[in-house]
């Protein structure tokens, strides 16, 4: 097994989970299999109930691990399934060790941190690294292990002696260390302190940086690389460059323009590595695939706009795969995308009186764009704007997507508006609303929060009579669709016959065909609501068929595409014969 660290250094956020994503990618086109592990260094088992707004999106895979939203790149970008032990936590290892001496696996020995807790991180990664996370089925040649935080942060310690460990467990030739900086501009100049001092506390801390990428806001002139690789003592073709680009997208042919992937076979010998040639082959249609893509994004200018209502528009992370996934979909209708972000509390009557600029500014932003998203999110704050922009959407024919509390909203709407029951609302706001048009799911553990949802990849079975479907058609007209879910509430099925009676359609339930899983509108541009995260299995060169179809129905090209996709397999069936570890 090889490894690969990507660290960093400076400042977080930096963009270690790109680097890390786009060194998977030209690995994986090398022929190799790629897994990947994200290491946080907090203290919460997961993410499940970190703050949107402090911490970005919480990213749900198959097996229903709700992780760090960097586990949605490393699938973007490697086309992979991961599991929620693909993820390390601080607490997952602190539980992990703690559980271990109370059975007395120690046979009574003082447990520490070295060795027994640094020993548990490397096992951990060791056995997670073999788990196959492809269609191939193939045990992974490399593990791209990327370590949260910042290197001398008190908290990722305990990962860094583990990391400085492993390198030598691994055997010469078998790790590999890039270490992100960030070069800031000084006015005209790039500064190289900053990254001078982060390799030598990595240094000190038992790490041997064997790659040195380099964020800057424009491009590392050649003066800057030499004197970094000269005071940190590597060699020029061990530094590159990674300035800000147009898309995230061109940092993998970025990265390969200046020698990287070379550089990173030599130092790990992967030409030593037998390859699957069915896996080269398919190496080379990826990267032509992304090549053409990534590229063919600067030569477009027709521009479609989204808005996006939601309630943690103030920090874009939030919605991290939601907007990803509308990438995705701009892309593969060569269109650009114009995201605007609306904070739905801001089109509720209320805010006109207390914020009118605000109130009329968000307004103009719904009844401008030729799209209009309502993501997921929890809590009452600004759902009867939400609730608002599914009227407008729905009134006006401007297409709509409802993903989970989106769905939620547009079925309430529909409800108060149009089957006359006025009061309806959600179980989730109002304890004691006249009519409840969403209720708590009966299987579901109301004094325990974390990890009680319904969560992960499970089955949607479209309904007979159906086959108008706009987003059926999408799915090539499948009976059963497989999608990752993450909800606590569902639509009442009391209320289903008399929705459906005043033209509300549940095309797509589960498996018991009690619990309402799509709803559709018949006579309508695109008005789709889902009560699952189509956006978790979106990828860069699979998009989800789902936000595809709202994309495209956005674009005025829906007939276009769906001639072009029906038939193309998808994504999250293939991915379904993966088993889960």
């Amino acid at each position: 097994m090889k490894y690969v660290l990507v660290s960093g250094g400076v400042i977080s956020g930096v963009g270690k989970g790109i680097i890390a994503s786009s060194c998977g990618l030209l690995l994986k086109t090398a022929g190799l299999a790629v897994s990947s592990i994200k290491i946080d260094p907090y203290l919460n088992p997961d993410a499940g109930l970190m703050n949107p707004l402090e911490h970005g999106e919480c990213f749900v895979l198959d097996d229903g691990g709700e992780a760090d939203l960097d586990l949605g790149n490393y699938e973007r970008y490697l086309g992979v399934t991961l599991g929620r032990d693909n993820n390390i936590t601080t607490g997952k290892i602190y539980q992990h060790v703690i559980e271990k001496e109370r059975r007395g696996d120690y046979l009574g020995k003082t447990v520490q941190i070295v060795p027994h807790l640094t020993n548990e991180i490397q096992n951990w990664v060791e056995r997670v690294a073999k788990v196959p996370v492809d269609e191939s089925g193939r045990t992974p040649d490399v593990c791209i292990i990327e370590l949260g935080g910042t290197v001398g942060d008190i908290e990722s310690a305990p990962f860094v002696e583990a990391m400085s460990q492993l390198q030598r467990r691994a055997g010469k030739n078998n790790f590999l260390e890039i270490h992100v900086s960030y070069v800031p501009l000084i006015g005209s100049e790039q500064k190289t302190k900053p990254t001078q001092r982060a390799i030598s506390d990595v240094r000190s801390a038992g790490l041997r940086p064997d790659l040195i990428a380099c964020r800057c806001e424009t491009p590392l002139e050649e003066g800057t690389i030499q004197k970094i690789a000269n005071a940190c003592q590597v060699e020029r073709d061990q530094v590159v460059g990674v300035h800000n680009v147009s898309t995230t997208y061109r940092v993998p042919i970025l990265l390969e323009k200046q020698g990287f992937l070379k550089t990173i076979k030599e130092l790990l010998h992967i030409d030593s590595v037998p390859k699957d040639p069915k896996l080269i082959e398919q190496g080379k249609v990826i990267w032509q695939e992304w090549q053409g893509l990534a590229i063919s994004q600067d030569r477009v200018f027709e521009t479609v706009s989204i808005a996006l209502v939601g309630k943690y528009t103030s920090l874009h992370d939030s919605y991290m795969s939601v907007s990803k996934a509308l990438e995705h979909s701009a892309m593969h209708c060569k269109k650009k995308l114009d995201l605007i972000w609306v904070e739905s509390s801001h089109l509720e009557d209320e805010h006109k009186e207390t914020n009118p600029a605000e109130y009329y500014k968000a307004w103009h932003s719904v009844s401008t764009a030729n799209g209009i998203l309502v993501p997921g999110g929890f809590g009452e704050r600004g759902t009867e704007g939400m609730i608002k922009a599914a009227q407008w959407a729905r009134t006006n024919n401007v297409p709509y997507l409802g993903v989970c509390l989106g769905m939620q909203v547009a079925v309430i709407e529909y409800a108060r508006n149009v089957c006359g029951l006025t009061g309806a609302g959600s179980d989730e706001f109002h304890e004691n609303c006249e009519h409840s048009a969403i209720v708590y799911m009966p299987e579901i553990d109301k004094t325990k929060m974390g990890g009680t949802m319904r969560l992960g990849k499970r089955a949607t079975h479209f309904q007979p009579g159906t086959e108008w479907s706009r987003l059926r058609k999408l799915y090539g007209d499948k009976q059963e669709i497989w999608e990752r879910h993450r909800h606590r509430y569902e639509v009442n099925p009391e209320l289903v016959d008399q929705l459906e009676q005043a033209g509300l359609a549940f095309v797509g339930k589960d498996d018991t065909g009690k619990r309402m899983e799509i709803v559709e509108l018949k006579d309508h541009k695109w008005f789709v609501g889902v009560q699952f995260h189509p956006e978790y299995l979106s990828r860069v060169l699979a998009p989800s068929k789902t936000f595809l179809g709202f994309f495209a129905a956005s674009a005025g090209c829906l007939e276009e595409i769906t001639e072009m996709f029906k038939d193309r397999h998808d994504l999250s069936h293939r991915e379904m014969k993966i088993p889960l570890h």
